[in-house]
């Protein structure tokens, strides 16, 4: 669970996005970041080299960051909404049971049962674990803990939930 979702499910499954740039911060080409991982200062190197990771500090609401690239504020200000992403293959390799939030995004589930239940729109925290959130065709969503015995097996594909969980 070394990365956090990215706000929408990535449709190219080769890139992975670690932060957002929110806006500028001060005059001298800082920006504010909104992060999607534990350690973004781990790749210096984002969007394929393009942007150079000089610093990460942490701020009242956030990450300031600054980036070789950007000079000054009307270039942050420009930068506002860019996705930094890095190549999947800079990914650490993952543990039995670990997976990154961005390969659950946007997966189908199905219950234990083989009943179709929607796909996977949410990843959250909130103190005791991951909560996956689902939304089934038509909108209405429910919240299934990503525990072994509510989530019993997940890959690529699918993943499952436990019919006990599976909320209508």
């Amino acid at each position: 669970m070394k990365a956090r979702p990215t706000p929408e499910p990535a449709a190219d499954r080769s890139r992975v996005v670690l932060a957002a740039i929110a806006g500028a911060h001060g005059l001298a080409g800082e920006v504010r970041l909104k992060l999607f991982t534990d350690d973004l200062s781990a790749y210096p190197a984002l969007n394929g080299g393009a942007l150079t990771l000089v610093s990460v500090r942490p701020a009242t609401n956030g990450m300031i960051g600054r980036f070789r690239e950007i000079a000054d504020r009307t270039k942050a200000e420009a930068m506002r909404g860019t996705e930094l992403w890095i190549a999947r293959d800079q990914l650490p390799p993952l543990a039995e049971g670990e997976y990154y939030h961005a390969d659950l995004l946007g997966l189908p589930a199905v219950s234990s049962e083989g009943e179709p239940l929607g796909h996977v729109v949410a990843i959250d925290d909130f103190g005791a674990g991951d909560v996956i959130e689902i939304e089934r065709p038509g909108g209405k969503r429910f919240m299934v803990p990503m525990q072994p015995h509510a989530v019993p097996e997940w890959n690529g594909e699918r993943l499952v939930v436990d019919a006990l969980f599976a909320v209508d």
